[in-house]
């Protein structure tokens, strides 16, 4: 290792040692960093954490850079202070937090001076170890952005549900980009409201009522750990002040009890590795580990905080001190519980300091054990793991003990299910019995007649048979419960499933594969009526028909906003049957892509003239002028999967000088832009009734920069002056969905695209830009089809240059494109098909992963549905016939890719 500074003592010169030898990430800081350690030796481990945060407060570097910078000079002084043992765990999660709660209040601060605005309006609210003030070493930040519209800077052309989003996406970018000086922290946005249709940012007005009327429990256990860490902190802390009654409840009925224990237990339903002492041993999710101790003081938070402030301490070691001092834990348990915590974060860290990685589970190869076991100063690892297992013991029967407790005597637990979960499922029996034992008991609206409980009796033993073959069974039961605990009123409804043994089929099956309508369902049990309809598993009608449907459907609304929620209620009722049908094999991914698309058309056909005239009131029309929307990307090629945004870009037709017409006349440019934002905002801001879409507008002329309508003249002109070639590729998917003058819009894009190009330079470009996309967005596992090598991104591509090469083959249905260039010779026989079959399985993954995740592996329940559903009439043989068939399309588009690209040999 480089010369050490003179005159560290003999710990410093310990730790730093360690960390040369068995931690690569904490290597690559001492390489620049020298000078830092010597200040440790000179003037302590915290004077040189307070340069390095004022490092980070430097406002005459560039932001992103000084972030970096400075994040990297406290993941090295904490982990030495740490190896050293100079600091205890409670001031290493300090320092982190204190780090990450600074950085995100500058880079938030930053993304409002940017519109020259304070740091006001827009703020960040912590949750997790963040908002417990107990960050791991190498964690993301679990947050809730939420804004004030009226305090919010917004130009003149964005609404403020717009201008939000523009905003904390800048901020998060600050953050979580990965640039040549790394990254600040990693950001994790997913425990917002429904966060697969929400904007990353709400209002504070759109939250506070959902967490007022509609949220679930386990919403109740992370707002123990919440707080304002960035931003406008009065605003975050009002809002935490508004909603404190949904987390903290002065009495409990044994439904919330009931509750309780559902979050409580799913924490043993783990995968069955990572539970044994050994290699592979998760220390946050193992029996006896982290998250036990966390439960532990949680459950007994929500049990006993609502009456005695002084049990809210979001801390963990904290509400171990008070339940302990409240009477409500035995000081003895809690004092054990408080040790097994300080060595399993601390182990926690030794992990992840090694390689800056986000792991909990003991490393499965010796030499890696054997680093760690350095990092935590024992002599081998078998050291470790005797301590380990020693740390973990107490927990486990800890936990097993408050289980008991939880569940009712079992004298009252029916023999019945009983005998299932022991049978079935064992690892979640502690919660699926007093779940039952729940349901039976009268508590819930949907089960307290007798008629009721006897239909729901007959339907129970298929349910529980679909919770036994879930992905997650204790996720499918908890969801079940939120199901049942919103119905209003069940003896119709289970008398309709015990009429109709397909349904309860469905919706076991929909709890245990399917979380995107699992989720849905929980909020909305409505939405399952739609599947009581005879025709329920019938392809929906063509566009027009779909179109008038739900024209009458929202006709009757006497306002915008009524409107607005007619036509989410009605598309989101389609949506979640399409998603049943592709669930139960019944439609083709295919067809339910074009389906998903012809919705967005509808919704889209209804909301563009009520928004227009809605803003016409006030402003009146712009004579000779019209907007004109345009769909992009998987919109525009009708292929949307239940997860995909809508591209949009927005334009006008007519003179930009014209002025409306109106009490409160504007000129047509800046009239359509605010038309445009409104359009935005009526499709993407959450409603009671839920958001409809999340709208991408960064395909537009200029991206961000630029204005967010144009005029069909200024967008001819930048297509032909301005434009770079990745943009003409992606106008090969773009066509006319809204407004008006759709023949003008479509001859400025075949103008574009007929425009002569020459090859070797279009080559060039296309193979810069498919590089670009894999530096920014790396594949994510074997069943990533979208961006693995030869996964559907790469066939764009293909096609895409082929048609601007031969200016041929044009239209936004890359099928049909496949097929005419494949007619014509110019693609190998065989690509349509690995096209078809990469995306059936995009669109089922999207039901079965929420977001943008690619799991490693699937449940056997979600492997035997992705199998039947994957191609009609019948399905894969099995899912290692489906793997097979996916690893031979990306060979064949991975080949194509090479021939035609010229990339063999690069």
């Amino acid at each position: 290792m480089p010369l050490l500074p003179a005159g560290l003592a003999p710990d410093l010169l310990a730790a730093a040692v360690a960390a040369w030898t068995s931690a690569p990430f904490l290597k690559g800081l001492l390489r620049g960093r020298r000078q830092l350690l010597a200040d440790m030796a000179t003037i302590g481990a915290d004077a040189v954490l307070d340069a390095a945060f004022a490092v980070a407060r430097d406002a005459d570097r560039p932001v992103a850079e000084r972030l970096r910078r400075a994040r990297g000079d406290v993941a090295l002084v904490v982990a030495i202070a740490d190896l050293a043992g100079r600091w205890p765990l409670e001031r290493v999660t300090a320092a982190l937090s204190d780090f990450a709660d600074l950085a995100i209040d500058t880079a938030i601060g930053a993304a409002l001076a940017e519109r020259g605005a304070a740091n006001a309006g827009l703020s960040a609210l912590a949750l997790g170890k963040l908002g417990s003030h107990e960050l791991n070493y190498s964690s993301d930040v679990d947050l809730i952005l939420v804004h004030d519209p009226d305090v919010l800077p917004r130009r003149a052309h964005e609404e403020p549900g717009e201008a939000a989003v523009r905003i904390a996406r800048r901020a998060v970018a600050l953050l979580a980009d990965q640039t040549p000086d790394g990254y600040v922290a990693r950001v994790d946005l997913r425990l917002r409201p429904a966060s697969e249709i929400t904007p990353i940012s709400l209002s504070v007005a759109a939250a506070e009522h959902y967490y007022q009327s509609e949220a679930l429990t386990w919403e109740r256990v992370a707002f123990i750990r919440a707080r304002a860490a960035g931003g406008d902190i009065a605003l975050g802390q009002g809002l935490l002040d508004a909603i404190r009654p949904f987390v903290w409840r002065r009495s409990l009925d044994w439904t919330a009890v009931g509750d309780i224990q559902a979050v409580s237990l799913r924490i043993r339903d783990h995968f069955e590795a990572g539970q044994v002492i050994g290699p592979g041993f998760d220390v946050k999710r193992g029996r006896g580990g982290i998250r036990e101790i966390e439960f532990f003081a949680q459950i007994h938070q929500l049990i006993w905080g609502g009456r005695n402030l002084a049990l809210r301490c979001p801390a963990t070691l904290d509400g171990l001190a008070a339940l302990a001092a409240a009477g409500h834990v035995e000081a003895g348990e809690a004092a054990q519980l408080a040790e097994s915590y300080r060595y399993l974060r601390t182990l926690e860290h030794r992990l992840q300091m090694r390689r800056d990685e986000q792991t909990h589970a003991v490393p499965r190869l010796a030499a890696d054990r054997t680093a760690v076991a350095l990092l935590s100063g024992a002599r081998d690892w078998a050291t470790v793991e005797r301590r380990l297992g020693t740390a973990t013991a107490p927990v486990a029967a800890a936990y097993d003990r408050l289980i008991a407790a939880a569940v009712p005597d079992t004298a009252a637990v029916p023999a019945d299910v009983a005998r299932w979960a022991k049978r079935h499922q064992p690892a979640i029996a502690g919660q699926i019995v007093p779940l039952v034992t729940r349901w039976r008991g009268g508590t819930l609206r949907a089960l307290r007649s007798a008629p009721a409980r006897a239909a729901f009796e007959a339907v129970l033993p298929e349910l529980l048979a679909g919770i036994a073959g879930a992905a997650d069974p204790a996720m499918a039961a908890s969801r079940l419960d939120g199901f049942l605990a919103a119905l209003p009123q069940g003896a119709q409804f289970f008398a309709l499933l015990e009429a109709n043994p397909r349904l309860v089929g469905l919706l076991s099956h929909l709890l245990g594969v399917a979380p995107v309508l699992a989720d849905a369902l929980a909020r909305d049990p409505a939405l399952f009526d739609v599947m009581l309809a005879p025709d329920a598993f019938a392809p929906l009608p063509d566009v027009a028909a779909l179109t008038a449907e739900l024209a009458g459907f929202a006709a009757p609304a006497p306002a915008l906003e009524d409107i607005l929620d007619r036509v989410r209620r009605w598309t989101g009722e389609r949506r979640f049957q399409l998603g049943a049908q592709l669930v139960e094999g019944r439609a083709d991914p295919l067809a339910v892509a074009r389906s998903l698309s012809d919705l967005a058309d509808a919704a889209l056909a209804v909301i563009v003239p009520a928004v227009a005239a809605d803003f016409a009131r006030q402003h009146g029309r712009v004579p000779g002028g019209e907007p004109v929307i345009l769909a992009l990307g998987r919109y525009g090629g009708r292929a949307l999967t239940h997860a995909s945004d809508l591209d949009l870009v927005y334009l006008f037709t007519g003179s930009h000088e014209t002025v409306s017409d109106g009490d409160r006349p504007l000129p047509a440019t800046l009239y359509f832009n605010r038309l445009a934002a409104r359009l935005t905002a009526a499709l993407s801001v959450p409603t009671a009734a839920g958001a409809l879409y999340e709208v991408d507008t960064r395909l537009r002329p200029w991206g961000a920069k630029g204005m967010l309508a144009l005029s069909v003249d200024s967008f001819a002109r930048y297509q032909a002056e301005d434009a770079d070639d990745w943009e003409h590729m992606a106008l090969t998917r773009a066509r006319p969905v809204g407004g008006g003058a759709s023949d003008t819009a479509a001859a400025a894009i075949a103008a574009t695209l007929a425009r002569p190009r020459e090859g070797e330079a279009l080559r060039r470009a296309v193979l810069a830009m498919r590089a670009d996309i894999a530096a920014a967005k790396p594949a994510k596992g074997a069943f990533d089809v979208k961006l693995a090598p030869g996964g559907l991104v790469d066939l764009e591509f293909v096609v895409h240059f082929l048609q601007l090469r031969d200016r041929s083959a044009f239209g936004p249905d890359v099928s049909a494109a496949i097929a005419v260039l494949t007619a014509a010779g110019q693609l190998p026989d065989g690509l349509a098909a690995a096209h078809d079959l990469l995306t059936r399985f995009l669109v089922l993954l999207r039901l079965v992963a929420p977001g943008a995740s690619v799991p490693a592996s699937f449940s056997p329940a979600v492997e035997a549905m992705l199998a039947r559903a994957m191609t009609p009439g019948g399905g894969a043989a099995s899912f290692a016939d489906l793997v097979a068939q996916l690893a031979q399309a990306k060979a064949l588009v991975r080949q194509a890719f090479q021939t035609i690209l010229n990339t063999k040999g690069r």
